[in-house]
């Protein structure tokens, strides 16, 4: 141990130590707009890997004096490389209260060395639970006051991330490498992001995605409309910083798998926009909606003068946003932060708007929700306005009932996420039967007109026991996205309940159409799957489940339908599910791809129809 510490101390008392430099891009300029700076030690060193090396100085209760020769030696770096770009340092948050860093990073130091403080950003890393936000904030208003801006690093795997977020309200936040990694092909990681993102819109702050190493991540990254970004992808870090990022990399040609469409597979498919079908912007039942996340703040006249509303602040540290409501009608709403950082800039303050009321400080309208729009639509209204706040109204009959914020509405979003995810096929990561049926008895309690179709493959068990499971797992994979495809054009709901059986909920009047679509697009596919011979003889020959072989045309679709007609009499998914399996059981008494509508309840019985025959 001994040993391990003498080598620190001579690391430390002879800074040999070595800082790193990789790009952070602008994914919308397409160009570098910083470096983050990384530290190494010696090559021929053990403690050369940053992680040996800190943890080390953790060990030895080292970690602050490190800290500020990594920020020492970084500093004076990049300020002998002249670059115009910003650089990224990391530093705990109470590193920055230590003596070392108050005594000696000053303006001074940075004019003896010719660096602009303005062109450092600190990135904060929360590696222990905050316990002393008071001290924290001291800490970045350190920070800011010496021109510094505020990044939150690795934003996710914290402790205590969203609150953090709200408390310093940062320019910059790094999403963790965690949530990027598989980011294209992970619906709950897309999900997760996409609130991010939407959260920073309001803040106004910028957002980079750390640890982009695939060009589907980069992807996902830019049509998800994040600002920034930094990984391996474009660049690793390197002693000497590169100059300029490979246009190349920045050029999104889509991909046959749209990232963003991952999400729309979680939630029932509408026609153009994809959004849930909703009755009358309502939530349906069982549905998060804005009640849930209402919080009933007692408002103010917009009347008020400034100076009451100061002192209310002051009464209340726990109050952050106050609304302004006359005859029960919402005029605005007062953000704590902006208010008193505006009365307290100004060069006369209180003593000039002390007596004004409190309406001359609003400079809009906010945005008004009523209490039973779904979660979803109020986060689709958020994402469309440019300029939103962290906060909304949300109101009862048009009156107003409370706020909530747009960190109260990413809480609740990832929650029905992860539910819905906890019930995803694995294979096709498409809803499995728990939320389908959620979803059809939704719809029984909205009355509103729906259709279902009961898909299931004929002649699959033969082609897998011949072809393999990873050629049957390709199939149903392809029937998943066939279905997807075309549900998209229309509207409704795909669902993977098990195995080759998949159910589509269409809340459209073209499921016939539809249905009709993908049985012979189906039929198109299929072959590809097969070997040439088997192809040319129309099937092949396997076992039955008697033990004989015999001969198993190429594998066909088969759809049980229950038409609007027939589910409007029924009481719940129970009800649907035995319609659905007996139309299916009878489209699988007909050759090849075909389908079945069930006649039991319908006023107009209808015959069975073959797509090829009608």
């Amino acid at each position: 141990m001994s040993a391990l510490l003498d080598e620190l101390i001579d690391i430390l008392n002879g800074e040999k130590l070595t800082p790193h430099f990789q790009p952070i891009v602008s994914l919308k300029q397409q160009e570098i707009i910083g470096y983050e700076a990384l530290i190494r030690g010696a090559a021929d060193n053990s403690l050369y890997s940053p992680v040996a090396l800190f943890n080390a100085a953790k060990s030895f209760n080292l970690s602050a004096k490190l800290e500020f020769i990594c920020l020492k030696i970084i500093l004076q770096r990049y300020a002998g490389l002249n670059s115009n770009k910003k650089l990224f340092v990391n530093l705990s948050p109470w590193a920055l209260l230590e003596n070392v860093f108050k005594t000696s990073m000053t303006l001074e130091f940075f004019d003896q060395i010719c660096l602009a403080p303005q062109s450092i950003v600190i990135e904060l890393t929360e590696h222990q639970p905050v316990e002393d936000y008071p001290l924290m904030i001291q800490a970045v208003t350190h920070c800011r006051n010496m021109g510094f801006e505020i990044a939150l690093d690795d934003f996710g795997s914290g402790y205590s991330g969203l609150r953090v977020w709200s408390e310093l309200l940062p320019e910059y936040v790094k999403i963790d490498k965690h949530f990027i990694t598989g980011l294209d092909n992970d619906p709950i990681k897309l999900n997760f992001v996409r609130s991010i993102q939407t959260i920073a819109n309001a803040l106004d702050c910028y957002v980079i995605a750390e640890g982009i190493e695939t060009e589907n991540e980069a992807n996902a990254v830019m049509e998800l409309g994040i600002s920034h970004a930094q990984g391996y992808y474009f660049a690793k870090p390197t002693a000497l910083p590169l100059e300029k990022i490979d246009n190349a990399l920045f050029i999104y040609n889509g991909t046959e798998k749209d990232p963003l469409h991952l999400f729309d597979s979680i939630l029932p498919l509408n026609t153009a926009d994809k959004t849930p079908p909703i009755v009358a912007d309502c939530c349906p039942a069982n549905a998060a909606c804005a009640l849930d996340i209402v919080k009933r703040i007692t408002p103010v006249s917009a009347d008020t003068t400034i100076t009451e509303v100061m002192q209310l602040f002051q009464l209340n540290r726990e109050l952050a946003i106050l609304p302004l409501v006359d005859n029960k009608v919402v005029s605005g709403l007062v953000f704590r932060d902006r208010f008193l950082s505006r009365l307290f800039t100004s060069r006369y303050g209180i003593d000039l708007y002390g007596k004004k009321p409190i309406k001359i400080f609003v400079e809009k309208m906010p945005l008004t929700v009523e209490q039973h729009l779904s979660i979803e639509l109020v986060s689709r209204q958020l994402t469309t306005t440019s300029d939103a706040d962290p906060a909304f109204v949300v109101t009862q009959n048009g009156e107003y009932l409370g706020i909530a914020t747009v960190l109260d509405l990413l809480e609740e979003i990832t929650r029905q996420k992860i539910k819905h995810a906890k019930h995803a096929n694995p294979l096709t990561l498409l809803p499995g039967s728990v939320p389908v049926n959620e979803y059809i008895n939704q719809l029984l309690a909205n009355n509103q007109p729906f259709s279902v179709g009961y898909f299931d493959l004929d002649n699959f068990k033969p082609f897998n026991d011949v072809y393999g499971y990873n050629a049957g797992d390709d199939m149903i994979k392809a029937v998943a996205e066939l279905l997807t495809e075309y549900i998209a054009k229309y509207c409704g709901t795909v669902g993977h309940i098990g195995g080759d059986d998949f159910i589509v909920v269409f809340t459209c009047n073209d499921w016939f159409r539809c249905c009709k679509e993908v049985l012979v697009s189906f039929g198109e596919i299929v072959p590809r799957y097969y070997s040439e011979q088997d192809r040319k003889a129309g099937g092949i020959y396997a076992e039955n489940r008697s033990g004989e072989r015999c001969f198993f045309p190429m594998v066909s679709l088969s759809v049980g339908i229950v038409d609007p007609a027939s589910t409007q009499h029924c009481q719940s998914h129970v009800d649907i599910a035995d319609l659905a399996s007996g139309a299916k059981k009878q489209a699988k008494k007909i050759a090849g791809n075909s389908f079945f509508i069930n006649q039991r309840i319908a006023k107009k019985s209808h015959k069975h129809y073959h797509p090829l025959a009608s």
